[in-house]
Formats: C-alpha cells, sequence, structure tokens
C-alpha cells in the first residue's frame, strides 16, 4: 500500500469511528466500528482500489450518522462519497411495507458500479456472521433477504459473492443461483 492509499483508508477509518461514536452507535456486545473494521478487511482480501477501502470503513455513515454526502464529497472527493452513496438504502418508510422498501434498494444496488456491490457483499458476509451468532431467529430471515440481493449484485466480486451464497445454507436439493 503506498503513502498515500495509506493515509485516505487511515482518515476514513478515524472519520468513520468519529462519527458512529458521536452518535453513541454500538453493535451488540462490542464498538460499531468492529463491523466497518470487518467490512473493509474483507474488501482487502480481494482486488480493490484504496477508495473501496475508503467506502468501506464508511459505508454506513450516510444512514446512521449526522454525515452527509456533501461532508464525504469534501472530505474524501466524488469517487468514495459516490460509493457511499451506492451503498446507502434509498428506501424511507413512506415507500410502503417491508418487502416493498427491500424491492427499492435491491433496484439501487442493481445498477450500482462493480466496487460498490463488492463492498455491498463484503457488508453482508459480516453482519450475517453477527446477526446469526446473536440472532439466529432473525438470522433465518436475514439470510433470505440477502440471498435475493445476491442474485441482483452482478458486478461483485466473483469469489466473495459465492462465501455469501455459501453462507445462505441451501437447503437440501435446492440450487443456488451464482450470477456470472
Amino acid at each position: 500500500m503506498n503513502k498515500e492509499t495509506s493515509e485516505l483508508v487511515t482518515r476514513a477509518r478515524l472519520f468513520a469511528t468519529a462519527a458512529h461514536a458521536a452518535v453513541g452507535q454500538r453493535r451488540k456486545y462490542t464498538a460499531y466500528i468492529v463491523h466497518p473494521a470487518e467490512v473493509a478487511g474483507i474488501v482487502a482480501s480481494v482486488e480493490h482500489t484504496a477508495e473501496m477501502l475508503a467506502a468501506a470503513w464508511l459505508h454506513d455513515v450516510l444512514a446512521d450518522t449526522q454525515v452527509t454526502y456533501a461532508v464525504l464529497y469534501t472530505e474524501f472527493g466524488e469517487e468514495v462519497a459516490n460509493l457511499v452513496h451506492w451503498l446507502t438504502d434509498v428506501s424511507r418508510p413512506t415507500d410502503g411495507n417491508c418487502s416493498a422498501r427491500k424491492a427499492l434498494d435491491r433496484e439501487h444496488l442493481s445498477r450500482a458500479p462493480a466496487a460498490a456491490q463488492t463492498i455491498k457483499v463484503a457488508d453482508m458476509i459480516s453482519n450475517s456472521v453477527s446477526i446469526m451468532r446473536d440472532d439466529p431467529g432473525f438470522g433465518r430471515v436475514y439470510l433470505e433477504e440477502m440471498k435475493a440481493l445476491l442474485e441482483v449484485l452482478s458486478q461483485a466480486d466473483l469469489g466473495l459473492v459465492k462465501r455469501a451464497f455459501g453462507m445462505t445454507a441451501p437447503s437440501e436439493g435446492e440450487v443456488m443461483y451464482i450470477p456470472v
């Protein structure tokens, strides 16, 4: 990793840590920043750019903190801000029931660039591990939602997609669709 790449990723890590801490965000049993760290680590395990790693650290700041797109753009540039935008749900409570909102978010992500789709798959891998550990009942629902989303992420890193599909543990005789 060159100095410029390292500085961008370090700034993103510190910024995400501060943004999530400012709103007191936590995950069960851990500081919230453990999740973005996991996502960034998963992204780092496949072909990636510095902007992808920065966006992996920042992927939840628009949805979960007071940070705006304009702030991300100013601090990290257009590419990182756009990746985080693609990773942020577009649905709102007024868009209908949960199923309708999930469909809107899937459609949004289906149009996302490969880099954003790869980060999203890394996000789902990280989420599925903690959700299945901490809330297996909801975990089964989450894995079904994850499977539906994976089916539209046709540009994501194939290795991560296969890994994520493997986590959905298909029933005996069920055929898994793996986008190519």
